[in-house]
């Protein structure tokens, strides 16, 4: 038997004993739920994983995206948001910080603009636009029939309001550079200017916008396309207004439901807005409750929730039979799983990285390297998951067919070139314990962050410390646990607050509809959780950007290079990639999991009976 099949079957045993252990374990304060968008992984009865389907692997090109039918007139859609913890409360476009609250706010408000299914922004939005010959100015006009949920009309002043609240000194959200692209916005922060110059208020629906320069990701994502009331807003401290009653307490929005009150973090009721200016809405209500990942399969089969927004892709195989009353829809999802390396920290005075790689215990690229070699992730892809997630290649991930290069070589399982790394890096054990030393001979330990998720995350993290413990890298558990998800994000950094222990960490991004990786990966940006950065880095980002990217082979030249290089730099490796299932009732009709990247008509959605269908 050679290396290569010895060291599979060794990975195989390994993930049994961590499933084994995993259903033992269950229920102590160890194992916790998941968050499936910005998760480490997600919920499952472990104990079952050994019988599940045989081990039958799927394939998400078999599922459908949409769900079509003829709604009843009326009706009350019961919608679960599955969180291993409370929903923040902060909600309101302009200030949220996850993806708990962003499910949250997207029932009773939308964007300006209209995306298709390229991620190009439309002229069949709240507002349409034109853009000069030189692609760095638009002018926006917002229809008339567009009102705030109280009534007042939404003004070209509102859209200019939310940028200038994100661009004040004062602002706390993490938005700031969403808005830099606007002449004037850094002034403005900076207190050089007293107003934005890129933004003009022509009358009181139209709106001028001047950009710095034309760039592609103006016209997919790379406008600030989100109003906030100015004629509630106007009297609040900009400081404070994250934390007010009109963000946790009474949003309100455009959308086609609006907010009828609020158990904070656990659940919302909607009511129809019938005055929403595409339509009135076929469902009168909409009820929004947290449901727990164990959860999940028993509220969606007595009909406790119609649907959830996401399905936890490990369960499926379990639940594939029995679930007869919903339907499975599903896709490829934009989102990935990475293990980060912890490089720095956040410059709060000067919103930027602030790299310090002599202090860092991964700062050296061939550790980091070798760690990557020392995991199996097609192995994690088809043993937890069933086929439903796959070995990922490059932070670009395959979601985005024309920039995904899939031709770049790529670290995959192979312990043996981890060791010849670590070996040619001197990183040697010194004792004789089976654990190296770093190359000025000191213990090196690692200290883990991962995210709490049900029965699964406890046998994934494990998985992976005793992987690069193989090749003699001691890892271990943050706090010797897993961390929560509201602490773990605060902790890898969320607030600019980097927790000094932190070393490594495993995270998830649901990337954006424009190709741009800046806002994850770029030097001002404040979910650059690595904190690393570089010269090469950033010019790479902002050439793909440029005007030159305007010609779409030249941009995919540049975002084929930026793969390539933070393949060679290693600031983080993703892991795996990731599908999306949504189980929807029998009785919810008109929803399309495609259309939630650009434009999901919520007002279409509807019930085709008044009580949902049950096995």
């Amino acid at each position: 038997m050679g290396k290569a099949t010895i060291n599979k079957v060794l990975f195989i045993m390994m993930l049994m004993l961590f499933l084994v252990l995993a259903a033992c374990s269950s229920g102590s304060d160890d194992t916790g739920d998941s968050k499936s968008d910005e998760g480490n992984g997600e919920s499952e009865d472990a104990g079952s994983e050994s019988e599940k389907a045989d081990g039958k692997i799927y394939d998400i090109a078999d599922f459908s995206p949409l769900k079509e039918g003829e709604p009843m007139d009326g009706g009350n859609l019961n919608f679960g948001l599955v969180a291993d913890t409370v929903f923040a409360g902060t909600l309101n476009y302009n200030f949220y910080s996850d993806a708990y609250d962003s499910e949250v706010i997207d029932w009773f408000d939308e964007a300006l603009l209209g995306v298709d299914e390229t991620f190009t922004y439309t002229q069949d939005g709240a507002a349409t636009w034109e853009m000069n010959d030189e692609g760095n100015e638009f002018t926006f006009t917002i229809r008339d029939e567009v009102n705030w949920h109280d009534g007042e009309p939404v003004t070209a002043e509102d859209w200019a309001f939310a940028i200038e609240v994100i661009a004040d000194p004062d602002y706390d959200g993490v938005r700031y550079g969403d808005v830099t692209s606007i002449v004037g916005v850094e002034e403005y922060h900076d207190g050089k200017a007293d107003s934005i110059e890129g933004l003009e208020i022509i009358d009181e629906k139209t709106l001028k916008m001047t950009f710095k320069q034309p760039t592609p990701s103006l016209l997919s994502g790379g406008i600030w396309t989100y109003a906030l009331p100015k004629h509630i807003f106007e009297d609040i401290p900009v400081a404070e207004m994250s934390s007010s009653d009109a963000v946790r307490v009474n949003p309100i929005g455009i959308g086609p439901f609006k907010v009828e009150s609020i158990t904070p973090g656990e659940s919302v009721t909607y009511t129809k807005n019938e005055d929403y200016w595409r339509g009135e809405p076929n469902l009168d209500s909409v009820t929004l409750k947290v449901i727990a990942p164990e959860t999940v399969t028993q509220a969606l089969e007595t009909g406790e929730v119609d649907m959830v927004h996401s399905f936890p892709t490990d369960q499926y195989p379990d639940v594939e039979e029995s679930l007869t009353n919903v339907e499975f829809l599903g896709r490829i999802d934009r989102s990935y799983t990475y293990i980060g390396f912890k490089m720095g920290t956040w410059d709060k005075e000067n919103n930027k990285v602030a790299m310090d790689l002599e202090n860092s215990k991964v700062g050296d690229v061939e550790l980091r390297r070798a760690m990557w070699y020392a995991v199996d992730n097609n192995a994690v892809g088809e043993r937890f998951y069933n086929g439903l997630r796959w070995n990922a290649t490059t932070l670009i991930p395959s979601f985005y067919e024309i920039y995904h290069d899939d031709s770049i070589e790529t670290p995959t399982y192979d312990p043996d070139k981890a060791n010849q790394i670590l070996d040619e890096a001197g990183y040697e054990d010194v004792d004789g314990d089976g654990i190296r030393e770093n190359p000025d001979g000191e213990e090196l330990v690692l200290n883990f962050a991962s995210m709490s998720g049900g029965d699964t995350a406890e046998p994934l993290a494990n998985y992976y410390i005793q992987a690069w413990e193989q090749v003699g890298i001691k890892v271990e558990k943050l706090d010797g646990r897993l961390i929560e998800f509201n602490d773990f994000y605060d902790r890898v950094g969320n607030e600019g607050n980097d927790d000094p222990d932190i070393d490594i960490y495993q995270g998830a991004w649901s990337v954006g509809t424009d190709v741009d990786p800046t806002g994850l990966w770029g030097p001002n940006v404040i979910f650059n959780y690595t904190r690393w950065e570089d010269e090469e880095n950033t010019r790479l980002l902002e050439e793909g950007v440029s005007p030159e990217a305007m010609d779409l082979e030249y941009r995919k030249e540049v975002y084929s290079e930026w793969q390539e290089y933070m393949v060679e730099q290693v600031p983080v490796f993703p892991t795996v990639y990731r599908s999306q299932l949504v189980p929807v009732n029998k009785r919810v009709v008109n929803w399309d999991i495609r259309q939630e990247d650009s434009e999901l008509y919520r007002y279409e959605v509807g019930v085709t009976q008044d009580e949902p269908v049950t096995p």
